[in-house]
């Protein structure tokens, strides 16, 4: 859409820019005021109300009901008679009235604000609050929308400490040589940077993402079958939008990925949850609950909540059956460059001899949340459906953060971050293990911890691991619950700890303030 500038606008331009210089008011009182904007003041000359009541009306019930906050610069009397087109006689009558009554207030060279503190004694105008309805009108929100609210965890996302998980070490990232790279591409930022970039992603970006995907992951694909989007579970969005109609069938992992689940419902799937175990998910199960199911949702290399790798039997079981059937996997491969045990798991993808799977990846989680970078992989003749997909959610990602991460991956910033997290991540996978048995001993059974950035603790039979996730939330730390992660009900409660984020000293305080939690939880008397 164009949004040319016309005789309306560029007067909107003049009034908005003027007076943008701050000013210091007196020697005990500073401030920088904001510039102001033409306000929606509609004026009817017929009305029986004189003009400048209409305006201090006006103003008075944007002041009470918050419209117009305090400290807000409010036009001139000058320039708001001229874009009203009336005399300025009303405008400063209206405007001495609210001086008065102590609404505006105006300093010597920075124009008319509204006051910082409005008169305790004031009233709502006429007009801004009114009697509820006598007929109340539905306020229903869809049930897709309600199924999702009843979705979330109860985890405390503001936390930035222990326990949240997918929160990297945001310490250990190297802030000076990004800020260097984003510098380096803003001063250079040329128009085409600068537009509309690319649905698919930065070209530049996309070769720097399939030479590492081949070299680190086995991934077998080339740029342009490489989609960018802001994160993994909007790579999940537009795989659900490009691949699933309304109530097809789709597996996922029970226990799994809570954002799956969200996504895969938005786009109406019908979910049909499959067990896993220490093999990965259970292929046989799967095709036993529903053999036409239109699509996988998976996490073969780091079984997210459980930790398991899937083995090569269940790998190849579930290809065969895609084949067969023809049915989608989406492969999220959300954080396999972090294992300990043993070296990074191939893909699936790479697998994969009938182009069956699609694969899901994120930088966020790898560098720092606020990123917001992540990548699909398709087959080469899903690339348009998934174009078009992309397209339609959010037009393209930004391309300085692109522009700047290609750099940072081809300069070999990108792979020393990584060995050094891998040891970081790895001494505080132990630091957690430790300060759990220490202080809780037998009362919680550590899962399989051998990769990523957070391990799944089981706890007493009958302890409600909701109730001690919220108590957690509110002594300031995050754990997840693993009920959060089953469609169905579970018989034994557990929690999601993750480790990445918190440092040695968080752990141990954590751990600490945890097992108090724990106890009285699990002794109310």
């Amino acid at each position: 859409m164009d949004h040319g500038v016309d005789g309306r606008n560029s007067h909107f331009h003049a009034l908005r820019y003027d007076h943008l210089e701050p000013h210091v008011t007196t020697a005990k009182q500073s401030k920088q005021v904001r510039a102001s904007f033409f306000p929606p003041i509609a004026l009817a000359p017929r009305a029986k109300s004189p003009m400048y009541r209409q305006l201090y009306d006006w103003f008075q019930r944007s002041i009470v009901s918050g419209q117009l906050r305090p400290g807000q610069r409010v036009p001139s009397t000058r320039s708001l008679a001229a874009e009203l087109k009336v005399s300025r006689v009303p405008v400063l009558s209206a405007f001495e009235q609210l001086h008065a009554e102590g609404y505006l207030e105006t300093f010597i060279g920075a124009g008319t604000c509204v006051a910082s503190s409005i008169p305790e004694d004031s009233k709502p105008a006429p007009g801004v609050a009114r009697k509820p309805a006598t007929t109340r009108i539905s306020r229903k929100v869809s049930q897709r929308a309600r199924h999702l609210m009843s979705m979330q965890g109860d985890s405390d996302l503001k936390n930035i400490g222990a326990f949240r998980v997918s929160l990297p070490a945001l310490d250990y990232f190297p802030v000076g040589v990004w800020s260097s790279l984003l510098s380096r591409h803003s001063r250079n930022s040329t128009r085409e940077m600068m537009a509309y970039g690319d649905p698919m992603g930065y070209a530049p970006f996309r070769e720097a993402i399939a030479e590492y995907l081949g070299a680190s992951r086995a991934v077998r694909c080339n740029a342009s079958q490489i989609i960018v989007v802001p994160g993994s579970q909007l790579g999940l969005q537009v795989s659900a939008r490009a691949l699933l109609d309304l109530d097809d069938p789709v597996w996922i992992e029970e226990p799994g990925y809570p954002g799956a689940q969200q996504a895969l419902t938005m786009a109406g799937a019908r979910l049909v949850p499959v067990p896993i175990d220490r093999d990965g998910l259970d292929v046989k199960e799967g095709i036993r609950r529903c053999r036409n199911a239109r699509a996988v949702y998976i996490t073969p290399s780091h079984q997210y909540p459980m930790g398991a790798t899937m083995s090569a039997s269940r790998r190849m079981q579930l290809l065969n059956w895609a084949a067969r059937n023809g049915s989608w996997i989406i492969e999220d491969d959300y954080d396999s460059e972090y294992r300990f045990g043993s070296h990074p798991v191939a893909s699936l993808q790479g697998m994969d001899a009938d182009a069956r799977v699609i694969y899901i990846g994120t930088l966020s989680k790898v560098l720092f949340p606020a990123l917001r970078l992540g990548y699909v992989v398709v087959p080469k003749d899903l690339v348009r459906a998934f174009y078009s997909a992309r397209e339609a959610t959010d037009i393209f990602s930004p391309t300085l953060y692109q522009a700047a991460l290609t750099d940072f991956i081809k300069e070999g910033h990108f792979a020393r971050h990584i060995r050094r997290m891998r040891v970081l991540y790895l001494e505080r996978r132990k630091a957690l293990g430790e300060a759990i048995r220490k202080h809780l001993g037998e009362q919680l059974e550590v899962v399989n911890a051998e990769a990523g950035m957070h391990l799944v603790a089981l706890l007493p039979p009958g302890v409600n691991d909701r109730t001690v996730s919220r108590k957690a939330a509110e002594a300031g730390i995050s754990v997840i619950p693993l009920s959060s992660c089953y469609l169905k009900r579970l018989s034994r409660g557990g929690l999601v700890l993750g480790y990445g984020g918190a440092n040695t000293n968080q752990i141990e305080d954590g751990v600490q303030i945890l097992a108090k939690i724990i106890r009285e939880v699990a002794s109310p008397n």
